[in-house]
């Protein structure tokens, strides 16, 4: 087992351990944030047919030029096309075919005249515009032309793929399947939520941050509850967690006379690819990986919550969206004036929860505070996460560093720029 790897080894050690899940095939509905898992064309033109782009009346362009107010153009109107109808017959010259939106363009027309440029008398229309030819209507095959590749794996389901996926008559979809993630917390001084916090017990927040992380992605999260700090404890709870594509535990991984969790892991057949990763916070990181061909990832998380959850947002995101067929796998980057001097030690890489402003067309990241890695509140206030580069003593105030976001309201504007 590697100790003390620096966190894009790490990440990348990680990624190379994780496959892609299998597909399934599921209800166009339920395909929303899904990821698609086959290639997808078109059996059919789309539309099917020239038709009417709008309400008003099909004819042939040439008998209405040089139309104006001060000089109409007559038709006889010989029918009605609805929206789902068909032209009894082809219209012949001087004729004009009343047309509603998305109706079929008769034989012998060629444009839409739209009807707020014409006045109907019983079956004589005046019509006071020219049209060009083609003008108001949608021709066959314009959005899709049949055996086209519309959508490609790998492509997440948004609305606009749902109603392009109806258009084209799928009613069900190969997908990647949603990762389930058994989460585990374990030690003798937690309690759940409502449970006595005397006698210097403390809430199991981490389960609830990490299952709602997952949630975030998409992932199913599987809770296991709080492991008692025995070996016994410990392996009937990840033996319940067996089946999971992914095992996330915040129960001891570190180096205490108490920390079980490699031993059991271990005796379960689950290999170590490393320990610790030279971060702040974070560092007593550990990934194993059982023996099998689906996913079977097992990330041991450090215990204080700030460490758990940004543990959890830099190493375990990734592999969960790489396992459901995402493309991109990371939070969007952007660069930011610090808003403030920073200053570490040499050595390690340290993630600097911040909150993001614009300044002069610039974007600025501030310190949330307190950057211990029990402050929650940290996390909470965070827009962004810093990098600051693990051979760095310094950001001097002022200076530029790169930012993942992780507040999607950061990037949605105030206003609608139209």
């Amino acid at each position: 087992m590697r100790t003390g790897l620096n966190p894009a080894e790490a990440l990348q050690t990680i990624l190379d351990a994780t496959p892609v899940l299998a597909s399934e095939r599921v209800g166009l509905h339920e395909t929303l944030g899904r990821v698609l898992a086959e290639a997808v064309a078109s059996r059919f033109d789309l539309p099917p047919c020239d038709n009417s782009a709008m309400d008003g009346y099909a004819l042939r362009s040439p008998e209405l030029a040089g139309a104006s107010r001060g000089a109409p153009r007559s038709l006889a109107v010989a029918y009605e096309i609805p929206a789902g109808g068909r032209a009894p017959r082809a219209l012949l010259p001087g004729e004009a075919a009343r047309i509603f939106t998305g109706a079929p363009i008769p034989p012998g027309a060629d444009a839409v005249l739209r009807q707020e440029d014409t006045e109907r008398d019983g079956a004589q229309l005046r019509c006071f515009a020219p049209v060009e030819p083609g003008e108001n209507v949608r021709r066959a095959g314009e959005d899709v032309r049949r055996g086209e590749l519309v959508l490609e794996p790998g492509k997440r389901i948004g609305a606009a793929e749902i109603g392009m996926l109806a258009s084209l008559g799928r009613t069900a979809i190969a997908v990647h399947q949603r990762p389930r993630v058994a989460i585990l917390s374990g030690g003798d001084e937690l309690v759940e939520p409502d449970g006595d916090l005397s006698g210097g017990r403390i809430v199991s927040s981490n389960s609830y941050s990490i299952a709602a992380q997952c949630r975030e992605l998409g992932a199913t999260p599987v809770y296991l509850g709080i492991a008692r700090d025995t070996p016994e404890e410990l392996e009937r709870h990840f033996r319940a967690a067996l089946s999971a594509d992914v095992i996330v535990s915040s129960a001891g991984v570190s180096v205490g006379d108490r920390d079980y969790v490699r031993d059991v892991l271990q005796k379960l057949g689950a290999s170590f690819l490393f320990w610790g990763v030279e971060m702040k916070p974070g560092y007593p990181l550990a990934f194993a990986r059982f023996p099998r061909e689906t996913a079977g990832l097992v990330f041991g998380l450090p215990g204080n919550p700030v460490s758990a959850m940004m543990t959890f947002e830099q190493f375990v995101r990734p592999a969960l969206r790489k396992l459901t067929g995402h493309r991109a796998w990371f939070r969007p980057l952007v660069e930011a004036r610090v808003a403030q001097r920073l200053a570490k030690k040499p050595g390690r890489l340290h993630f600097v929860r911040v909150c993001l402003g614009r300044e002069a067309g610039e974007i600025v990241a501030t310190p949330t505070g307190n950057q211990s890695s029990g402050v929650l509140r940290s996390m909470v206030l965070a827009q962004g996460i810093l990098i600051f580069p693990a051979e760095a003593s310094e950001l001097a105030a002022g200076a530029l560093a790169r930012v993942q976001v992780v507040d999607e309201d950061f990037l949605a504007a105030p206003e609608p720029g139209f």
